[in-house]
């Protein structure tokens, strides 16, 4: 269930990223969407490294590296 929250968020964040660019294009950078897009794809990002921190931490991801 993890693990589907957090590609769901990364979708999200490149989901996010993508619009950001459509705005950054059609309002050539004169409105207030581009910077809502990008908030939008911080904070998802900010959510997604979270939810990895807590996975880690509570032992639902683990990593298999040799090293």
């Amino acid at each position: 269930m993890l693990k589907a929250a957090i590609v769901l968020l990364l979708l999200a964040t490149v989901a996010s990223l993508f619009s950001g660019l459509f705005f950054l294009v059609k309002d050539a950078g004169h409105g207030s969407r581009v910077v809502n897009a990008l908030t939008v794809r911080v904070i998802l990002a900010a959510i997604t490294l979270a939810l990895i921190a807590w996975g880690f931490y509570s032992g639902q991801l683990v990593s298999h590296v040799t090293w």
